[in-house]
């Protein structure tokens, strides 16, 4: 009776290790076909390295799973299985990668002689949304200078490989890259039949038998079950905490344009206060114009009737003026003075003088 093969996940901290630290020559193949190594510099043997224990951060005590190892050359290499992202994990692996750098120098080290550290992760997650990197997978992180990307500093290199997304690619890359690739996003629990294109390579079709089913024990069973248990717990509790921080944030945004509203509104009602003032003292100043200008149409108006009084009085002046030339100008004549006479005496025309009776 032939029975159907039954295959577990590669991503599982228990089948992970089983593959790629029980079989280096698997992730020596591994490892040259996801890494930016040129052709003289590929892997040729490597020494696996203890995982050294580092603090752990909120929501990775098992989501990730690690393999560190030294090559021929004596470039270090931290491999990591990531099983979801969250906004920690970038620095973390920096800091994984810094280490592995760093700790080089230990036991007298000179700086001369420092080797690379390549920091490939994988992770069962999308994390670069941005437009321009939508649909890219593979990210390589290295110095290199603003202006000439061809100007690099050797030392850290950071590869992140987004899994999910590589489901949708039209496998463009090299062959072997897009099998190992194929070989974690493809081959789960739910897996009933292989492409033959994974069978079909030798070390892909090793890798499968290392993630057949019938090849744990019911304890190891029992420990990779226990593990997407925790990862499921884990990502609920980080799901729980992130959407609280996002209300957090929510939150902190509406009460920062509360704050911003209640301030502009204060400032608005400052505005308000100064313009009303400032109002109020032009209608003070507008009732005080037009106080003095009452004034001045007043005064205009007494002046006016003074103007009207002195030409009355002057009028009169001018009448009594006239009427006593022309009592002098009767004497005058009555005493027979000559007419010529009289008018340069009182500046009458000699018409007036004839006519005086």
């Amino acid at each position: 009776m032939n029975h159907r093969v039954k295959y577990l996940d590669p991503k599982n901290d228990l089948t992970f290790r089983r593959i790629f630290s029980d079989h280096p020559h698997l992730l020596i193949s591994f490892l040259n076909n996801l890494l930016p190594l040129s052709e003289g510099q590929l892997i040729e043997s490597i020494e696996y390295l203890d995982v050294e224990l580092i603090p752990e951060l909120p929501g990775f005590k098992r989501s990730m799973v690690d393999v560190r190892c030294k090559d021929n050359y004596g470039r270090y290499f931290v491999v990591e299985m990531q099983m979801y992202w969250t906004s920690s994990f970038r620095k973390r692996v920096l800091f994984n990668a810094g280490k592995a750098y760093v700790k080089q120098l230990r036991g007298g080290g000179k700086y001369r002689d420092l080797k690379p550290v390549y920091a490939l992760s994988l992770i069962d997650d999308n994390f670069l949304t941005g437009k321009n990197l939508e649909n890219e997978y593979y990210h390589h992180y290295s110095l290199v200078h603003a202006l000439d990307k061809d100007e690099r500093i050797e030392g850290l290199e950071l590869i992140f490989v987004e899994l999910p997304k590589f489901k949708a690619q039209q496998f463009s890359d090299k062959r072997l890259r897009s099998l190992w690739l194929r070989f974690l996003t493809e081959i789960d629990e739910n897996t009933r039949e292989v492409s033959e294109d994974l069978k079909n390579d030798e070390l892909i079709r090793e890798a499968l038998e290392c993630v057949q089913q019938q090849a744990f024990s019911e304890e190891e069973m029992l420990y990779y079950e226990q593990y997407w248990d925790s990862i499921r717990i884990e990502k609920a509790t980080m799901d729980d905490l992130e959407e609280k921080q996002a209300k957090i944030q929510i939150l902190t945004e509406k009460k920062e344009e509360a704050e911003k509203q209640k301030e502009e509104a204060e400032k608005q009602k400052e505005e308000a206060e100064k313009q009303k003032e400032e109002a109020e003292k032009q209608k003070e100043e507008a009732e005080k114009q037009k106080e003095e200008a009452e004034k001045q149409k007043e005064e205009a108006e007494k002046q006016k009737e003074e103007a009207e009084k002195q030409k009355e009085e002057a009028e009169k002046q001018k009448e009594e003026a006239i009427a006593k030339l022309f009592l002098s100008a009767r004497q005058m004549k009555i005493f027979g003075m000559p007419f010529d006479a009289i008018q340069n005496a009182t500046g009458l025309s000699l018409y007036d003088i004839e006519n005086i009776n």
